[in-house]
Parts: structure tokens; C-alpha cells; sequence
């Protein structure tokens, strides 16, 4: 298995110890949660069972959810060696059903359970959560047991389970977040697919899939890049033409306010501030807004960050998933869908200011390996962009700004080229213009270095000591 060695080094030493043990697993959709713990305990699950999914059209559930919730789960106790009974009226009688099943195969070795989207069993009104609570407080907790609960319905997950306030209050003994892929681990599974992307391209994937396991394992041996995101997108019954809307769907109970929020969020990319949301989507201020804004952030879709030299109260929301900021702006709401549109237009104006804007996401999710490159990785620091607008059009917009607890600012410029970067005279006085302005808003006992990240460095001219600091595409793998 690529990646995933400190999950799997926290999850065997969990089923190593003699108490019970109450595991959440979360994370965005698609990011391995399932895959994780088939490959860390193959063969040695006791029972496991997957929620329903709700993307599913309500005619095939018959206006009944809860019915085909309790007939799926009744029916994975069959299969897994339950002798056939009926099937249970609620969900407390289906977990009293699984804990005789365990019991009756218990042969004194640690039992394992999976309990795989969680969040897709707790349908409205249909008191999962106090039958599974009764469930791990009256009899699971008490035996030699450990119990994985996963989901992608992160806001979920952390509400009704990690911070539940009532009878699961402190039961969840230790919880993993699973994140997308790093870089390192993106070029990781593609060699061992065998799959050939230059690191340049790699960011470039990143760019578009955001790390994602699962879409990445689309990729077909033998083509390019550009091939490949024609063949997930941009042909006729695409595998990931239809994931934007699946993805809403299955992870948010309000797929349509939370879409509607991440459309406005693209148009941006320093992001918007919660008023400037309510203006553009026309999304009344109350707590369904709340709690879609919560949602997207736990499910880390969007980020909320205050910019540098703003108040609280101008917090602002960024949408920071790749895959949905690529599928915005390239393929929702395109009426007619063009064969091998990537490839044909790949270095079309559009195409190359998106890599720029896409670059600086990229950079956003490798903060440690910036720190890391800049020999700053155990100085806390805090990280935004900043833009700061003047009296007529024009403006100061800082990529990312790191504010070190040291009485440095790193002032980061990001740029996506397919050669070294070359500092001219007109670019080296916009950068002396923007320290200056920045100058005045630091304490008077700060330094600013201004620091560039870009792919394969820095030409050689007079300008090129603009830059104190020079990342490569290179360090952004390390």
C-alpha cells in the first residue's frame, strides 16, 4: 500500500492492545478510508457492513430508507454467518442482533467490526445513533473488541460522533482524518502502477485531482497526461463526468446549498468573505448557511482564514479542492462536451492562467514541505494571502504570506512555468512596491524575505537577488 504508513501503524497498534477500542475514520470522498483498513486487516475482519448510499433515485427505496438501511445490514449478518431470523423494525434491534452473531462465533480472539459510511445509515428520524449507542455502552466496550467507523461525511462524523455531547460523549477512543496525497505520494503510486509522469506533470495532476487516490487510479499506462484528463472528463461517457454531483450528493445533507456556495467560492481565489457569499448566492443568513459553511469546511473542501491585517469579522471562505475548482471552470454547465478538448487547447490562455491560480492551491496544501525547504519547520508560524486593494482599480495581492513567530515574513510569490522564472526590471519593482506596502502593516521589529516557489527555479540576470529565498518544484516532493 503507498502512503498510509503512520494510519497503519496507529491502527495495528490498536488492535494489539486488550481494551476496546472505538476507531473513527474520516475524510473526503474518495480518499482511501475504505481501501485503508481492507489492506490493514485483510483477512482478519470479524463482520463489516456499508451503509446505503443516498445517491440511490427514493423510488428504490420505496419512500422507506430506514426499511432498506435495516434489510442491508440484516442481510450482511447473513452473509457473514448469522442464521437467518427476520429482519430487524429498528436499529436497536439490529445491533442487539449483531452482538448475539459476535457472540455466538466468539472464540476468544480479538473480534473485529467495520462499520464502513456510517454517516448513510443515520437517515432522518430513524434513531441509529441511539441504537449504536446502545450498542457500544452496554456491550461493546465491555468486550475484547475494536470497532471501525468510517465515513466522509466529515461534519457528521465530527458531530454525532468524535464531539457527541451525549450518550457517545468520549467513547471514540482514537480518531484518524485521512488526508488526499501528497505530491511525494501522488509519484509514489504512479510508479508503482507504472505509470511514467515527469514531476512537472505530476503537480499538474495534483493540480486537477487533487491527490485522490481513487481518481488517479483511473490513469491509464502508456498515455500522457493530457490524455488521460480527456479520457476521465472530456469524452463521451467519461468515468468522472458525473462525480461533481455524486460527490455533493453522497457526503452533504444539503447537496444543493453546499454546491451553490462552492460555485460562488470559484469565481475567487482569495475567497469571499461570509456577507459577500450571502450577496452573491442570494442564500438567506441563517443557520442552514451555518451549517453548509461548516460542512465544506470539515469535509475540507473550503478553508475559512482571516487575511492578514483583517479583523475577525472579515473572515473569509476559499475553496480549496482541485477537483472542484477544475470541474467549474472546465466542465460544469458545458453544453456540448468536445473530444480531446484537453489536448487541443492545452496551452490556450485559459487553460495557462488556471495553472497559475491552480499552482497556488497546490502550494497552500504543502505548507510543511515550504517550511521544510525554507529550514523553518519548527517555527510556528500562520499562513494566508493578503490583497490589498487602493483608492482606484489597481491593488497589492500577496500568493501567501507565512508570519513567523522569528520576526520574519516570508512574502511568496508562486509560478507555474515550464522553464526558469525570469525577474525583470518591472517585476523587481513590484515586488519592492508590495514589501513597502507590507512594511507598513509588521511590527517595526519584522524582516520580510521575499521568497519565491516555482517549478524549475530562478534565471540568472541582475534581478534574480529580488528572491532571498528559491523553492523548486523539486523541494515541494521532499
Amino acid at each position: 500500500m503507498v502512503g498510509r504508513k503512520k494510519e497503519t501503524t496507529e491502527l495495528l497498534e490498536l488492535y494489539d492492545r486488550d481494551n476496546a477500542e472505538l476507531v473513527a475514520i474520516y475524510g473526503r470522498r474518495r480518499v482511501g478510508k475504505t481501501y485503508l483498513v481492507d489492506e490493514t486487516f485483510k483477512d482478519i475482519i470479524t463482520f463489516r457492513h456499508a451503509g446505503l448510499s443516498p445517491i440511490k433515485e427514493d423510488e428504490q427505496y420505496n419512500g422507506q430508507p430506514l426499511k432498506k438501511q435495516l434489510q442491508a445490514f440484516y442481510y450482511s449478518l447473513i452473509a457473514q454467518g448469522m442464521k437467518k431470523d427476520h429482519c430487524p423494525k429498528d436499529w436497536l434491534e439490529a445491533f442487539f442482533m449483531l452482538e448475539m452473531h459476535l457472540q455466538s462465533i466468539d472464540d476468544g480472539s480479538r473480534q473485529l467490526i467495520f462499520l464502513d459510511e456510517l454517516p448513510w445509515m443515520d437517515t432522518p428520524k430513524s434513531g441509529f445513533i441511539t441504537g449504536f449507542e446502545a450498542f457500544w455502552n452496554s456491550w461493546a466496550c465491555h468486550r475484547n473488541v475494536m470497532v471501525i467507523i468510517s465515513g466522509s461525511a466529515n461534519s457528521w462524523m465530527e458531530n454525532k460522533l468524535i464531539n457527541n455531547h451525549g450518550g457517545l460523549y468520549g467513547r471514540v477512543t482514537h480518531e484518524i482524518k485521512l488526508s488526499p496525497f501528497s505530491l511525494k505520494e501522488c509519484e509514489m503510486l504512479l510508479k508503482e502502477r507504472g505509470i511514467s509522469f515527469s514531476r512537472y506533470d505530476i503537480v499538474q495532476s495534483y493540480m486537477i485531482f487533487g491527490g485522490i487516490p481513487f481518481y488517479m487510479n483511473y490513469f491509464i499506462r502508456g498515455k500522457s497526461l493530457a490524455q488521460n484528463v480527456d479520457e476521465l472528463f472530456f469524452t463521451k461517457g467519461a468515468k468522472l463526468s458525473l462525480e461533481y454531483d455524486r460527490l455533493f450528493s453522497s457526503v452533504f445533507s444539503n447537496p444543493e446549498m453546499t454546491k451553490g456556495i462552492v460555485k460562488v467560492l470559484s469565481k475567487r481565489s482569495k475567497g469571499y468573505t461570509r456577507k459577500e457569499i450571502i450577496g452573491e448566492s442570494g442564500y438567506p443568513d441563517g443557520g442552514s448557511l451555518s451549517k453548509s459553511l461548516t460542512a465544506l469546511i470539515a469535509s475540507d473542501f473550503v478553508i475559512k482564514y482571516i487575511p492578514f491585517g483583517c479583523a475577525k469579522r472579515e473572515a473569509h471562505y476559499k475553496l480549496v479542492d482541485p477537483f472542484c475548482i477544475f470541474y467549474l471552470k472546465f466542465v460544469w454547465n458545458k453544453n456540448s462536451m468536445i473530444d480531446g478538448f484537453w489536448q487541443q487547447n492545452i496551452d490556450s490562455q485559459s487553460i495557462v492562467s488556471w495553472r497559475g491560480y491552480a499552482f497556488e492551491n497546490v502550494c497552500f496544501n504543502h505548507i510543511p514541505e515550504i517550511k521544510k525547504a525554507l529550514g523553518i519547520s519548527g517555527i510556528s508560524s500562520t499562513e494566508s494571502a493578503w490583497t490589498k486593494m487602493n483608492d482606484g482599480e489597481s491593488g497589492t495581492q500577496i500568493d501567501m504570506l507565512i508570519l513567523r513567530k522569528d520576526n520574519v515574513a516570508n512574502m511568496c510569490e508562486m509560478k507555474f512555468y515550464s522553464d526558469e522564472f525570469e525577474v525583470d526590471k518591472a517585476y523587481d519593482k513590484l515586488l519592492r512596491n508590495r514589501q513597502t506596502i507590507l512594511y507598513e502593516k509588521l511590527p517595526k521589529k519584522s524582516v520580510i524575505h521575499n521568497t519565491l516557489v516555482t517549478t524549475y527555479g530562478i534565471k540568472d540576470n541582475e534581478y534574480k537577488w529580488s528572491f532571498d529565498n528559491v523553492i523548486t518544484m523539486e523541494e515541494l516532493f521532499d
